[in-house]
This record gives C-alpha cells, structure tokens and sequence, in this order.
C-alpha cells in the first residue's frame, strides 16, 4: 500500500449498521510512501494506522 500526505484513508466498517470512517493522512512514517500513516479522521481524532485489508486509499 502507498499513500501521499493528503490523500483519504477509507476504514471500511466491519458491522452492518455502521458506517465507514475516512481520514486524511497527515503524515507517511514507512519508506516511500508504505505504512504507518499519521491519520486525522472528521471528529478531530489522530491515531497512527496500519493499514489492513479492510482500508483503501483515496488520493487526493
């Protein structure tokens, strides 16, 4: 996986009722753009992310 700051990191929900929560990436910490990534989501929240099958990226 390989992503550029600002681009939208897209966590699919693993329930049916919830929905998916999408964060921009504000900082890459891998080689080259790879993982982990630096991740402020819509309410403010930052969490460091590894990314797993459940995510995909949107560039921006």
């Amino acid at each position: 996986m390989q992503a550029n700051v600002g681009d939208q990191l897209v966590l699919r929900s693993d329930s049916v009722g919830k929905t998916d929560r999408t964060g921009e990436i504000t900082e890459i910490r891998g080689p080259n753009g790879a993982p982990p990534y630096m991740v402020r989501f819509e309410d403010g929240h930052q969490s460091l992310i590894y990314p797993g099958p459940d995510c995909l990226i949107r560039p921006s």
